[in-house]
Parts: C-alpha cells; sequence; structure tokens
C-alpha cells in the first residue's frame, strides 16, 4: 500500500509502497478515507518532540470502513464506518483500565510512535476503533480525532463550568471546536485572540469576541473582566504567559500547543495571589469521543467550515499543507484523501 511517511527529522515527508502489518486477532484493518492533518505534524516533521522509530507514517486524525477483523473481534465487522482513538495502550494497566491510555507505558501513539493514517489503510486495535454515527461523516470524524477532542478534554481539564468565560488564544482547527465546545459546556463568553483576521472572523461566526492578537490583546481582555479559563492552542511560552495573565481571580491557564520554550512562573504573583491554577493537558481520552460524536450527530458540534480544503494522499500536496501551517496561514484543518 501507499504511505507518506517521515523519512528523517526535518525532511519532507516521502510517499513510498509499504506492507500493511500483520493482523493480530483483535486487531483491524481500516481503509483509511480521511485523514486530518494537525499541527503537531508540523512538530514531528520538524524534530521536536521526536517521533519514531523511523521512517513512519504520520496521521493521528484518522477515519474510514473496516476491511477485515482479527479473529476474535466480535463487535466490529467488514464495512462498518469507524473513527480511531489515536492512544493504543496495552489495554491492562492500571491507566489503560482507568481510560487514561495516554500514560501506559507502552503505549503508542498512531502517527507517532506507531503508523498513522497518512495510507492507504491502518492497523489498530478493535477497542481503538469507535463506530461513526451515520449522520456523522467520515471527514469530519477524522479531524474530530484531535481537533475536537483535544479541546474538549482541554476544558474539562480546565474545568469549565455553567456561567463562565473563556479565552481561546489560537484560532486554528483546535481553536474553532474549543470555541463551539465552550458554549456547549455552557460558557457564557468566549474569546478568540489570533494574529489572522480571516480566523477571527470565522471565530465571530460561532460566537466568539474577537481578539487580535498584539501587545495590548491582555490588557483588553483584563479590561473586559479577565477570563475563567484560557487555553494555550498555539504552544508558545509567550502565549502562556497570556494565559496565565489575563486570568480573574480562582481562574485557570490550561497548556495545549507543544512547544520547547521555557517560562518564569512567580509562586506568588502568578498563583497564590489570586488562585490562580496552571494546568497541563495530554492529548484526551477514549470516553470523550462518544460524546464528541454525539454532539457531532445532534447538531451542536459544526465542522463544515472547519474543514476548509481536501487533498490526495500525495508529497506535493501534503507538504504544502504542512508548509501552510507552519507559517499560521488562513487553512483551519485540510484532511487527506488517500483514494
Amino acid at each position: 500500500m501507499r504511505a507518506l511517511q517521515l523519512v528523517a527529522a526535518g525532511t519532507p515527508l516521502r510517499l513510498r509502497e509499504v506492507a500493511l502489518p500483520p493482523l493480530a486477532p483483535n486487531d483491524v484493518v481500516v481503509d483509511v478515507a480521511a485523514a486530518g492533518i494537525c499541527r503537531s505534524d508540523v512538530h514531528y516533521r520538524r524534530g521536536f518532540p521526536a517521533v519514531g522509530p523511523l521512517p513512519l507514517a504520520l496521521g493521528h486524525e484518522v477515519a474510514g470502513v473496516v476491511s477485515a477483523t482479527g479473529e476474535q473481534v466480535a463487535d466490529l465487522e467488514p464495512g462498518q464506518r469507524v473513527c480511531i482513538h489515536y492512544q493504543v495502550g496495552c489495554g491492562e494497566c492500571s491507566y489503560c483500565r482507568r481510560g487514561f491510555e495516554q500514560f501506559c507505558a507502552e503505549g503508542k501513539m498512531i502517527g507517532n510512535g506507531r503508523d498513522g493514517g497518512y495510507a492507504e489503510q491502518i492497523v489498530v486495535p478493535a477497542r481503538n476503533a469507535i463506530p461513526v454515527p451515520a449522520s456523522v461523516s467520515l471527514d469530519h470524524a477524522a479531524v474530530m480525532m484531535c481537533s475536537s477532542a483535544t479541546s474538549l478534554h482541554a476544558l474539562r481539564k480546565g474545568r469549565l463550568a455553567a456561567g463562565e468565560t473563556v479565552a481561546v488564544f489560537g484560532a486554528g482547527g483546535l481553536g474553532m471546536s474549543a470555541i463551539q465546545l465552550a458554549f456547549l459546556e455552557g460558557a457564557s463568553r468566549v474569546l478568540a485572540v489570533d494574529v489572522n483576521v480571516a480566523k477571527l472572523r470565522q471565530a465571530e461566526r460561532f460566537g466568539a469576541e474577537a481578539i487580535p492578537a498584539s501587545d495590548d490583546a491582555v490588557a483588553e481582555i483584563l479590561d473586559k473582566g479577565g477570563v475563567d479559563v484560557a487555553l494555550d492552542l498555539v504552544g508558545s511560552a509567550d502565549v502562556m504567559r497570556d494565559c496565565l495573565d489575563v486570568l480573574a481571580p480562582m481562574g485557570r491557564a490550561v497548556a495545549v500547543g507543544l512547544t520547547a520554550d521555557e517560562m518564569a512562573v512567580g509562586p506568588y504573583t502568578d498563583l497564590v495571589s489570586g488562585e490562580s491554577e496552571l494546568i497541563g493537558t495530554s492529548d484526551h481520552l477514549a470516553s470523550e469521543i462518544h460524546e464528541l460524536l454525539e454532539y457531532a450527530a445532534t447538531g451542536g458540534l459544526l465542522l463544515d467550515e472547519i474543514l476548509t480544503e481536501t487533498i490526495p494522499l500525495e508529497e506535493a500536496a501534503v507538504n504544502a499543507a504542512l508548509d501552510e501551517l507552519e507559517r499560521f496561514g488562513a487553512t483551519l484543518r485540510t484532511v487527506i484523501h488517500p483514494s
């Protein structure tokens, strides 16, 4: 089969012919119908955080159709439409049993520690393949596997309560889901901060108040009373600093984006004086995917305007899409159609 692989960090992805891994008794083969391109893939291609072993097919936002099942798989069958929970845990350790596969010592993320969905097919444990409701497109289901799921988990980690306010720093693919999900989870007000005017206009269409990213953004948000929850979806020490600075008393700043940068935190000035919290969030939970699919199936989570481009499984097209993300361009979410 064809797969787009990262062969060496810092180099473009390469389209290669590869063999499909053997099918274990509890595995399924999924013919990939849609694979979303995430900003994390930009980081992986660049080399931080390191992924592998290389060569490796990237892609952790994946949806498709089951084409084969292992002999012990009883709850899935060929022809079923599924999306893939990208954290593949051992299924037996205390973290897996509690639903926190991202902390499994033996776990591997697809498109990071094991081959992902930038390919015509993918093999995963059946427990990672989640049926997609008929009313939800596979393109949308793929995008939800990271951009929506990670946003929901970040809001949950931030303990967003009904009536509270939210600042979303970074109005890209994750940000557009975060805005909608914040309202669905009960937020009374959402502020969207970004450098891109087109993204801010889209954020406004989802009900957010647009705040152009500038040296005055923090002061503007504080003039509005600050916020209860602030999300850094960019992955920047400067942005994380802004998240802390815009908090109202007892506010929670949630780090989501990937960065190697470091920042200084004043225990008293940043945390103690306002009873503020700085919270890390890692990926999401399989249980949250079921909630997202329900939101999408009932029309609460709208992804048509987030999915801005579809492209083929070709070197030039996919590398160009990654380049556009690296430049913080106007594209929100691009989906690869391997077929």
